[in-house]
């Protein structure tokens, strides 16, 4: 089992760096291709469409044994990365990271069911925590290196690790992943049926808003710290590394949480935290000390509800299970897009920073609404 998960996890990281490096490197891209850098921020979006688009792809694919599925998406994100070392033009580089972000849901998605099933019973929160690990480590280290290795040499030497990182993923799944078999294919609109039921609506609703809440906070999480907490921008990459091993430290926390109590559980507990912290940001933000506890917390939940999501969305999609976690994928980025546009208005609007995490917590009061309708209506039916 656990060689599987390892293959898991180190697919996650590839994934994982190709998709959130690009945040650190979007200097050096708009330098190379005499861009502004807001027109490299387009690389960002670019990469989000790329996720919804591909998503609903992994429906077509139901009748495949999963380990080729799995297969399949690696090497289309391998063969992305090797296109996007070599883009010779910045129009290029956006169709590179458009078709860069296409297997992304499918891998996330099928590597859910993936982890599923290689658990032990009454371990299958822990084990999918285990593949989102990759993801969460992509953040404290592949994220700096790249920007370390722009600074030093060019933004494309990260892909070009990434390359030789994502051919060594492919031999793992042939090597290391066990056969899981395939899902039971009752024709194309059985895929559909688990829609008509309010569970997996909730749990999308969890998916969308927390996103969009965790993401108000996260995208201008520098001037959070800097013009509210006083913090010297020299010591913010500090906090970042911080904040990532609070998303590590928070994904395996939330897997245990899962698989003792329940999955809908753990996303309560953490909602409920991040939303504590968006107060406390918002009404002590000043306080350096408390910012930087807040500002780790916010990003602690990002991944601690991310597995038992992941968990709910297989379990409340049964006959449709692709198609589910798929809808998690997009549900996920469009909550992420929503989050950055709405914390962005108080900047546009003058308005104090501290409004910022105001509206986030908003959006995490609707992801909490959605979370006690699921655990007061739901969540028995579909404990393991």
């Amino acid at each position: 089992m656990i060689r599987g998960l390892i293959t898991l996890a180190f697919g996650a990281l590839s994934f994982g760096i190709v998709e959130f490096v690009v945040m650190g490197l979007l200097p050096y891209i708009a330098a190379d291709f005499n861009v502004t850098t807001a027109q490299a921020g387009h690389t960002i979006s670019a990469y989000a469409l790329g996720v919804v688009a591909g998503a609903f792809f992994m429906v077509l694919k139901r009748k495949m044994p999963l380990k080729h599925i799995l297969f399949l998406v690696i090497f289309v994100h391998f063969a992305a990365v090797i296109c996007t070392y070599f883009a010779p033009s910045f129009e290029l580089l956006l169709a590179c990271r458009v078709l860069a972000g296409m297997p992304h849901g499918c891998f996330f998605g099928v590597g859910a069911i993936v982890a599923q099933r290689l658990a032990t019973k009454g371990k299958g929160s822990s084990a999918m925590a285990i593949m989102i690990a990759g993801q969460t480590l992509s953040n404290v280290f592949g994220v700096p290196l790249g920007t370390l290795l722009a600074n030093y040499f060019s933004w494309r030497a990260i892909f070009f690790l990434m390359m030789v990182w994502s051919a060594f993923v492919l031999v793992c799944v042939i090597v290391m992943l066990p056969s899981v078999g395939r899902l039971e294919d009752h024709g194309f609109k059985s895929q559909f049926r688990f829609l008509g039921h309010k569970a997996p609506w909730l749990v999308l609703g969890m998916v969308f808003f927390g996103s969009a809440g965790m993401f108000c906070v996260q995208t201008y999480i520098s001037p959070i710290l800097t013009d509210l907490g006083g913090l010297k921008l020299i010591h913010v990459s500090s906090v970042l590394v911080a904040s990532g091993i609070c998303m590590m430290a928070a994904n395996i926390i939330s897997g245990h949480v899962a698989d003792k109590f329940s999955p809908g559980t753990s996303c309560a507990g953490f909602f409920a935290l991040g939303a504590a912290a968006m107060l406390g940001i918002a009404l002590l933000g000043s306080i350096t000390v408390l910012c930087i506890i807040c500002v780790c917390a916010v990003a602690s939940v990002l991944f601690g509800v991310g597995t038992p999501e992941q968990v709910l969305l297989v379990r409340t999609s049964k006959g449709g299970e692709l198609l589910g976690v798929a809808m998690g994928q997009v549900g996920f980025n469009s909550g992420n897009a929503l989050g950055a546009w709405a914390g962005g208005f108080p900047f546009m609007l003058g308005l104090p920073i501290n409004t910022v995490p105001l509206i986030g917590l908003v959006f995490l009061a609707l992801a909490c609404v959605c979370v006690f309708i699921f655990q007061k209506k739901c969540d028995a039916q579909y404990r393991a």
